[in-house]
């Protein structure tokens, strides 16, 4: 029986939930059966998705709770200030309600996030707020006055969320069981406060969960032809659309995307090519990432003239350049987020990041001791044989940048890419989204950004770019985006396909940050 991770947070109200109903990890012996994957990502992979699909997933039903407790004091007026919070259970890129009602009129209040990490770090956000004449606060039309956020944020108790003074340096929020939920506390204090909240008591305090994986998506550890990875199946007989996730060079066995990608109707792959503890394996090579897609390709859950790459930095190296080079790899469309062409998947990836390190004194530090990749392939070398010739590429691409990107020159990248492929003929198929003053990590809506992390390749800290607010719109806007069924469906005009026409209309005005 599975049960829901609980909080072990002191000094708050703790509650466990009632389990929720999902298929149990497996591990299968067979080829087909050894394949888990999932779904979230569209207009770029959506136009995958066939326009009579059935599928549909409705998470704010599916997680639907009959109310949140609260934990209160009285107020001067003999009431109990309420706080709700809706849904209390739901999935991350799903937004919720706060609503704070039986304050005094005109009452200076502040709403604080707590969140214990897997790794037993605690991340925070609060907000400061004043009630209206009705002591009520609607956080999704009131605006924050100060706090780590400002202005009128509805998922800025998330998505603001920064480690508590005295932490460790460097930390990155990411979760690794996707199994069970990120649990916030949410509490109603007095006042504007911004530091002190363990040593005050809350006027009420609320319990949500937000969970990376929807009800009756499953889960199937993949251990075949010596790939390792995670095949993640939306609910039912399928097929679908495929995804093969990657990650960058974090590291390790990276899930939630993918667990939420099925979410959302798409049998997805995340693989693990890059091992945290031990550097490289010397035989990681291109031949690993087809296998890998061999295997996604051939499951009976998978459509498989629909299949998609996606990659996020080196992982969107990694896509260029199977997309580019290999005769096995053939997806119908690929998206690649902070990725550059610059140099190529031909070699073993050992000796890609032997290369690296040894190339580290081409890179500089910031104020802050913290290393800045991007000057590592600057300037885009003219010469197309150390680059990839996507000029080559055959099918819809969609780059998506951040304008403020300090580990790769993602900007400068796009626009030589642009240039080859003016010149082979094939521009049509290009989609660029570049969102100014977002720095280099593009994650799942409302997810907590840091301008820096630590980093496997040289042991330090690594910046990313971008404050919170401008790394948080771009996720915010373009992933609901790319798993809407109403966005990214191929379209033919002219004898010419309009590849993410309302895609690149509806994000024109998220990409105005900065």
């Amino acid at each position: 029986m599975w049960n829901p991770a609980r909080s072990r947070l002191s000094a708050l109200h703790i509650r466990s939930y009632a389990n929720i109903g999902r298929t149990a990890s497996q591990s299968l012996p067979s080829l087909s059966r050894h394949m888990k994957m999932t779904a979230s990502f569209s207009s770029a992979l959506h136009y995958l998705m066939p326009s009579s699909s059935s599928f549909q997933f409705n998470s704010r039903s599916a997680y639907k709770s009959k109310h949140l407790s609260a934990r209160s004091m009285s107020t001067k007026m003999g009431k109990r200030p309420l706080l709700s919070v809706q849904p209390s259970r739901g999935l991350v890129d799903e937004m919720f309600q706060i609503v704070i009602m039986n304050l005094l009129p005109n009452q200076k209040a502040t709403l604080h996030s707590l969140h214990q990490s897997e790794d037993k770090d605690f991340w925070e956000a609060f907000g400061h707020y004043i009630s209206d004449e009705h002591g009520t606060v609607t956080v999704s039309k009131d605006e924050s006055l100060g706090g780590t956020y400002e202005g009128t944020e509805p998922m800025g108790l998330l998505w603001s969320m920064r480690p508590v003074p005295g932490s460790r340096s460097g930390l990155r929020l990411r979760k690794k069981d996707v199994l069970s939920p990120m649990v916030v506390h949410i509490s109603l204090y007095s006042g504007h406060l911004s530091e002190g909240f363990g040593q005050q008591t809350a006027l009420a305090t609320s319990v949500t969960e937000r969970w990376y994986i929807a009800p009756g998506v499953q889960r199937v550890d993949v251990r075949e032809k010596g790939v390792r990875g995670t095949l993640f199946f939306p609910p039912g007989p399928g097929p679908y659309p495929g995804v093969m996730d990657l990650w960058g060079g974090g590291g390790g066995l990276v899930e939630y995307r993918t667990a939420l990608l099925a979410s959302h109707g798409f049998a997805s792959m995340a693989i693990q090519y890059l091992n945290p503890n031990k550097e490289r394996r010397a035989d990681t090579d291109a031949s690993y990432f087809e296998g890998a897609y061999k295997i996604l390709q051939n499951h009976p859950k998978v459509q498989k003239d629909r299949l998609a790459m996606l990659g996020l930095s080196f992982g969107g190296v990694v896509t260029l350049s199977m997309a580019v080079n290999s005769k096995i790899i053939k997806p119908q469309c690929c998206v690649c987020i902070s990725g550059s062409h610059v140099g190529s998947v031909d070699k073993s990836l050992f000796e890609i990041f032997k290369e690296i390190k040894q190339n580290v004194n081409t890179m500089r530090v910031n104020e802050d001791n913290q290393l800045i990749h991007r000057n590592f392939i600057l300037p885009i070398p003219s010469d197309l044989t150390q680059k990839m010739d996507v000029g080559k590429i055959k099918c819809p691409l969609l780059l998506v940048n951040g304008g403020d990107d300090e580990t790769l020159p993602t900007v400068e990248s796009a626009e030589d890419m642009e240039e080859i492929m003016k010149k082979a003929g094939n521009l049509h198929l290009l989609e660029v989204l570049t969102y100014p003053g977002a720095g280099h990590l593009i994650e799942p809506p409302y997810t907590p950004h840091f301008r820096a992390s630590n980093f496997i390749i040289h042991g330090g800290e690594k910046a990313s770019g971008g404050p919170p607010l401008s790394l948080s719109r771009p996720s915010q806007c373009l992933f609901p985006l790319l798993h809407s069924q109403h966005h990214g469906l191929r379209r033919r005009r002219g004898g010419k396909d309009l590849w993410l026409n309302n895609f690149a209309t509806a994000t024109t005005a998220c990409a105005s940050v900065g």
